[in-house]
Order: structure tokens, then C-alpha cells, then sequence
């Protein structure tokens, strides 16, 4: 059987340019209005995707008065996507940083019930100093710290999920029996961060556990990634380095006793699209027009863990010491990788890092014709760089329902993608295996 391509897509704001939420293009919807999540979620599961994908971040983000930095809590958004849909697999992003095991582990399992099996947890480690402010007002949770955390909350949650065998419910009315018990067990564990008992109140999930997706891509990161994550949400710049990240974890999946094929890896893409490549490009200026400079600022500053940039010129070529060190950073160190690297560019100038990051965040852009965003995913795809994509469209809905209409139907002529859903779970869409039973 040809391998197949996998595409999520995700949802953000009024698309993924910070100014999407200005253009006539993009929904009428407020961002409050759970209509319009529904509404992307159905157009994407009418187009075939594997998934949708809701992101999170818990403190409100600075520059809310030139952009609708907001966020609805995403696993109460899931409860009303897997009601509104059928086969689309639901993604949301939840911290093990500020959230305790038996509570993430209980909702997702309830969420993987309600939606028979769609349902996939996006971890994350939270980098922000202005969350640490919201969750007890303490310091800033070091990188290597969080990542400790998280490998113990891993621990926990999978032993929650696993506490319940299969056929553990009989549900019987004549003889008065509803589950056996000697097959619902304790977990006990008690570690350096967390101490459970368990066993989880919600029987096994229809997928034996929820699919478990990562998007770390510093160095501990990738190797957190390799020992847990199914499937990886990644920013890279370029073709060159998507296929390193995609070898260097495929290497870190086997070398952790796993399946290469079983981890799969997505790179983020944004995609203007338009009869022409000088349409698209018009399009993709048009909005970069509606951008504000100094909001950018504010972000990228809070991607550096708080580093001070007022400083800086807008228009003069970064120098060294205009940015901290990617090493030094303790919030999003992946980000801060990334911004060096843009940086380091001949004559970069901190408006064009801006840019840069208005577009999708430091993902893969891209101005073309339906022909040419196609041919640019075969080729990644084909070539050691992705095992799909995470369409991130600048303009939503118009840029996915362009995707959709014109994009995909060359790929599924080239017998790349999908013509019918031929399963019931996201682990089907994904070609993921159920995970064993410890009983």
C-alpha cells in the first residue's frame, strides 16, 4: 500500500497572520463564538483532513489592544467539536506544567468516550514567566525542569489510562454485575513531583489511550519527543532542515526501542493561494500590510523569555548581542532557535525577524498557485522532510477552503491523500497502532 500523506489543520485566531483577524477575507465569527470552530472543523472534515488542532496559552499575551490575543479554553472546545463532527480526529493543547495528571488524564479520557475515539493531547511544558504568574506566583520553572516534570506526568498519566483492562465493564442488569473489579486497579505511584493512587474514574479509552503529540523541537525536546510522542508538530525553515529534524527523530525513535513509522512527523506550512504566483504574492503583501511592528516587538520578546528588545532599531542589521543566546532562554527555546537563526541572516533587520513571524510564528510560508503548494508538499513528503503537514492558513476560512478545493484534489490525483475516511479513530487516520494493554 503507498504511503500516505497526513494533514491537520490547524485553528487559529482569524487565521495564522497576526493580522488575519483585520481582513475583509476572514470570518465574521467572534473569536468567542463556538460556531466558528465548529464551521472549521466540519470544512475540514468535509476536505478529508486527518485532524484539527487547538492550541493554548495561559496568560493573556501582551498587545491585545492591536490583536485579539485570546483563547478559549481548548479542551471545553473539544466537548463541542466531538458533538458537531463525526471522523475528524481533535487535537488540544494541555500543560503538564500547570495542570495535575489525574485531572488531564480523567478529561481526555472522557473526550476520547464522548468522540469514540478521536481525540489526541497535544503536551506542551509551558515557557511563558507571565503563566508562572498565574499558577502561584512563583519563578519561572527552568527548560530542564519542566521537561523533568513532564516525563514523571507521562509516567502517571499513561499508568491512569492503562488502570482499567478492556473488558474490565460487563454492564450486566440481570445479574446485578457492572464491572469486575478485579480488573480495574491502583497505579500507587509516588515520585519526586507527583504523588497518585488512582485508578482513574472513566474506563479504558476507545483508543486505549489518546494519541500523544509533542511540538518541542530543542534538543530535549526532540528527545521527549522520541520516547513518547506519536505524531510532531514542527516549525522549520526550510526543506534542508526539516530533513534534518525528520532523520535526527526517526534515529532518536528507533535508538528508544520504538517504530520510526509510527511517529509521525508534520511540519507547519502556511499557504497564500491564488490562480497566480503574482495573485498570491499580492495577497500575502496585502496582509502584511495590516501588521503592526511594535506588536511583534512585544511577541518576540515574550518568545525570549522576557529579553528586553526596545533597544533595538527596527531597520538596522542585527548585531551580536541585539539577541540572548538561544541557550540562555528559558521560555520557548525553539522560538529563540529559530530567531537566531533568521537573524544571522546577511543584513536581517529586526522588522524583517517581525515579518518573518507574523506570517505563521517562524512556520514554513509559502505564496504560490494550487500547483505549486502541491508540488512543494509532494516534494517533502517524498524526500525525507514530513510525513505530512499542519496546514496552518493564513486567512481562515478562505485559504482552507482554497486548500481544500484546489490543492487537495492534486494530491489525491497524484495518490497521495485520502478519497474516503476508511476508519472510525484518529488512530486510523493516523496509521497508528493501538497501544498494548498492561493486562
Amino acid at each position: 500500500m503507498q504511503r500516505q500523506l497526513h494533514l491537520n489543520l490547524f485553528i487559529n485566531s482569524r487565521g495564522h497572520h497576526e493580522a488575519s483577524w483585520r481582513h475583509p477575507d476572514a470570518t465574521p465569527y467572534a473569536l468567542t463564538d463556538i460556531r466558528y470552530f465548529q464551521d472549521m472543523a466540519q470544512r475540514a472534515e468535509a476536505a478529508l483532513f486527518d485532524s484539527v488542532f487547538l492550541a493554548d496559552i495561559l496568560a493573556l499575551v501582551e498587545g491585545v489592544e492591536h490583536g485579539p490575543h485570546i483563547w478559549l479554553e481548548p479542551m471545553t472546545m473539544l466537548g463541542a467539536l466531538a458533538v458537531s463532527t463525526s471522523k475528524i480526529g481533535l487535537v488540544a493543547t494541555c500543560s503538564s506544567t500547570y495542570t495535575e495528571p489525574y485531572n488531564l488524564a480523567r478529561q481526555f479520557a472522557s473526550l476520547d468516550h464522548m468522540s469514540k475515539g478521536r481525540v489526541a493531547w497535544n503536551i506542551v511544558t509551558s515557557s511563558l514567566a507571565s503563566s508562572a504568574r498565574n499558577f502561584g506566583g512563583g519563578p519561572q520553572i527552568s527548560h530542564d525542569d519542566r521537561y523533568a516534570r513532564g516525563e514523571e506526568f507521562m509516567k502517571v498519566v499513561t499508568a491512569l489510562w492503562d488502570s482499567w483492562a478492556e473488558d474490565a465493564i460487563v454492564d450486566d442488569r440481570t445479574s446485578g454485575v457492572y464491572a469486575h473489579a478485579d480488573r480495574i486497579r491502583p497505579i500507587n505511584h509516588r515520585g519526586d513531583f507527583y504523588q497518585v493512587a488512582g485508578p482513574l474514574n472513566v474506563p479504558r479509552c476507545p483508543q486505549g489511550r489518546p494519541v500523544l503529540i509533542q511540538a518541542g523541537s530543542s534538543a530535549t525536546g526532540r528527545s521527549f519527543a522520541a520516547r513518547h510522542a506519536e505524531a510532531i508538530f514542527t516549525a522549520q525553515l526550510s526543506k534542508l532542515d526539516a530533513q534534518e529534524f525528520y532523520a535526527d527523530i526517526k534515529t532518536q525513535t528507533a535508538a528508544a526501542g520504538r517504530r520510526p513509522d509510527q511517529v509521525l512527523i508534520l511540519p507547519g506550512l502556511s499557504p497564500m493561494i491564488a490562480g497566480t504566483e503574482t495573485e498570491a504574492r499580492r495577497l500575502a503583501h496585502e496582509v502584511d500590510d495590516l501588521t503592526d511592528a511594535e506588536t511583534g516587538r512585544k511577541r518576540l520578546s515574550g518568545w525570549l523569555g522576557g529579553y528586553d528588545l526596545s533597544h533595538v532599531p527596527l531597520d538596522r542589521p542585527l548585531r551580536p548581542g541585539d539577541l540572548p543566546h538561544p541557550d540562555t532562554v528559558q521560555a520557548a527555546r525553539s522560538r529563540a532557535e529559530i530567531i537566531a537563526t533568521l537573524a544571522s541572516r546577511e543584513n536581517a533587520t529586526l522588522r524583517d525577524v517581525i515579518a518573518y513571524f507574523a506570517a505563521a510564528r517562524g512556520h514554513y510560508t509559502m505564496a504560490g498557485t494550487p500547483e505549486q503548494i502541491a508540488n512543494l508538499i509532494e516534494d517533502w513528503f517524498t524526500d525525507g522532510a514530513a510525513d505530512g503537514f499542519n496546514l496552518m492558513p493564513p486567512l481562515l476560512p478562505t485559504m482552507l477552503d482554497a486548500f481544500s478545493a484546489e490543492v487537495i484534489p492534486l494530491l489525491q490525483r497524484r495518490g497521495l491523500f485520502r478519497t474516503a475516511y476508511e476508519g472510525g479513530m484518529l488512530r486510523d487516520h493516523y496509521g497508528l497502532n493501538q497501544p498494548p494493554s498492561n493486562w
